[in-house]
């Protein structure tokens, strides 16, 4: 049976390639799907967000009590399963945006579906290149501001070593080992839900 998906995420309007490849059931509901973006980049889950498939298809978070009716899909209620169907063998790509404000788009590919590996636990991460940018930071073009200004404060350190250093952002280092870690905590909860009855 093939049920596991094989996603490339890339953060779109960077510098410099932002990218991660995860494994990841594709019965996995769209707001564990969020979490697993938010830690495979790098992100702190502080702002709303939203996954667009095509045209005018959006999933994300519903107020349940709202007066307002919204067309946006309930990401609880939701699947990647539920994304595929409208996905061609054209487009395989969809997006998820993270803060609105700052406006991160991150354009997910299906690269394949293949069936699990025995032994493996899901979400499992194939890849990562690069950090993403620290939140808040002002979108792309404030991160391209922030990253003139690290590049000067470095060369300046570096030609007087006696100077404080006290930056902490190095664009080219992932904590892999972080990610693991927070996957691991993911599938132990999606697979505690799943012994309770809650969301099969």
């Amino acid at each position: 049976m093939y049920e596991i998906a094989r996603l490339r995420i890339a953060l779109i309007k960077m510098p410099r390639p932002v990218l991660r490849r995860v494994e990841v059931p594709l019965s996995i509901h769209l707001d564990d799907l969020h979490l697993v973006i938010q830690h495979a980049m790098g992100w702190e889950n502080r702002h709303p967000y939203e996954f667009r498939v095509g045209k005018g298809v959006t999933f994300g978070p519903v107020d349940p009590k709202s007066r307002v009716k919204s067309a946006r899909q309930d990401s609880s209620a939701a699947t990647l399963a539920d994304v595929c169907q409208h996905l061609t063998k054209r487009r395989l790509t969809f997006e998820y945006v993270y803060d609105f404000q700052d406006y991160w788009v991150h354009r997910v590919k299906l690269q394949g579906i293949g069936e699990p590996e025995p032994g493996r636990t899901y979400p499992h991460l194939l890849a990562a290149v690069r950090r993403c940018p620290p939140e808040d930071c002002g979108g792309s073009w404030g991160f391209r501001r922030l990253m003139e200004r690290l590049n000067r404060r470095k060369r300046a350190y570096q030609a007087n070593p006696d100077m404080d250093w006290d930056e902490d952002f190095e664009p080219d280092r992932v904590n892999v080992k972080l990610i693991r870690m927070h996957f691991e905590r993911i599938a132990e909860t999606v697979a505690a839900r799943k012994e309770r009855g809650y969301r099969s």
